[in-house]
């Protein structure tokens, strides 16, 4: 049974129903639940990394457009989405977490993504 160890979106404010403008995308991660899966996938060793990409793309198309990256842990993965040049409608934001953990002198990665739906009203 995988566990859901995130990545979980964090909302730029409760109040907000869409985007305009330059936003704050932020994302964070269970560490508790990511090293259960770790051992649970049989990889044990040290969290050396965690990176986050940021992607985008219109709602019901097939292509993401990149944002950013972080690997900000301590300000939970920020980058700065400027939503002002594209036109208004349902968006999709993916963040796409990985891991990456050093094990007997080999490196493993994990990943796993986050999608949400935004609107964008400029």
């Amino acid at each position: 049974m995988p566990f859901n160890w995130g990545p979980n979106f964090i909302v730029p404010s409760e109040a907000l129903k869409s985007y305009s403008g330059i936003v704050l995308l932020r994302e964070e991660y269970d560490e508790e639940l990511l090293e259960k899966e770790l051992e649970e996938l049989g990889i044990a060793g040290v969290v050396e990394k965690v990176t986050n990409p940021w992607y985008y793309r219109k709602k019901n198309t097939d292509t993401w457009i990149k944002i950013g990256e972080s690997r900000n842990r301590a300000q939970n993965f920020p980058v700065t989405w400027d939503t002002s040049a594209l036109k208004n409608g349902k968006y999709e934001v993916l963040g796409l977490m990985h891991v990456f953990v050093r094990a007997a002198n080999k490196e493993h990665a994990i990943a796993r993504q986050n999608i949400v739906e935004v609107t964008v009203k400029n």
